[in-house]
């Protein structure tokens, strides 16, 4: 795709009233060789940001930041791709690669370039509380909070459906996730013994059989906060879980908010509406 310019009506004057500041990506101004330093313009212009404004970076825009001094001794982040060149040039700072954004005292930095729609949605919820960020969310039409890191977007192979050999098991599961499934009953859906199940659906998945049956518990836990008014406990059994101190725990340690809190915010954007628009794109 070609690139484009855009342009603006304002010098980096206007930077000097800005409440928050974001450095964008552009391929341009960040290759290789240039990302160990900033030009003389880019230093001039971030010199004349006021003190205290908020500064945030899309993707390799965080290059400049830290080439500015702007995250030293800070914990940020960039596309996955750039990471552990990210680590050679700034050691000081520290680097999570697992993350979607990351938000240190006012200095935020976002991964590849969708991360940053994550991030405005969190400066958003930040300024103006969940309910505006999920009206946002929805009239963009993302996810207010996408589950995950972008570790799950890292390059992998990816197993054809019709080459699937964990498939049967797969659907057996979903078929039954509101009781006790063992490992050794997954494998024998899928005709194989325990261990060359278990390294076959890493390959495919990549996730173990177990890991991938709590996120998938997890979804049906989000689908039932979001579509009906069942209690936690109920929705702990129906989605396998089996009690609602394990759905807390797992439900936080996945998304990072409790079940009644995550059903605040999604069953009261929907309150009101004349229908329902089913769950969110996850």
């Amino acid at each position: 795709m070609p690139d484009f310019t855009v342009n603006v009506p304002l010098g980096p004057e206007a930077l000097e009233s800005a409440d928050t500041v974001f450095v964008p990506a552009a391929q341009e101004d960040y290759e290789p060789q240039e990302r160990g330093r900033i030009s003389a313009d880019v230093a001039r212009a971030l010199a004349r940001v006021r003190p205290g404004a908020r500064m945030a970076s899309i993707c390799t825009g965080s290059f400049v930041l830290a080439a500015a001094g702007l995250l030293t001794g800070r914990r940020a982040t960039t596309h996955w791709k750039s990471c552990e060149e990210f680590r050679a040039l700034y050691p000081e700072i520290e680097v999570d690669a697992g993350v979607l954004y990351t938000d240190d005292a006012g200095v935020l930095t976002s991964a590849g370039v969708a991360s940053g729609i994550d991030l405005c949605l969190h400066m958003i919820r930040t300024d103006h509380g969940a309910e505006v960020a999920n009206k946002v969310a929805r009239g963009t039409v993302v996810p207010p909070h996408r589950e995950g890191g972008q570790a799950q977007y890292i390059e992998r192979p990816v197993t054809p459906p019709e080459q699937c050999s964990t498939g049967p098991a797969r659907e057996y599961a979903l078929e039954h996730l509101g009781r006790p499934l063992r490992l050794d009953e997954l494998a024998d859906r899928a005709s194989m013994s325990v261990r060359t199940f278990n390294r076959r659906f890493q390959q495919e998945a990549g996730l173990t059989p177990m890991q991938w049956l709590t996120q998938q518990r997890v979804d049906r836990a989000r689908q039932l906060l979001e579509r009906t008014d069942l209690p936690v406990d109920r929705i702990a059994t129906d989605a396998g879980f089996g009690t609602g101190t394990a759905l807390r725990q797992h439900f936080h340690a996945a998304l990072g908010v409790s079940p009644r809190a995550y059903r605040r915010t999604f069953r009261g954007a929907a309150s009101g509406s004349s229908a329902s628009s089913g769950p969110v794109g996850l």
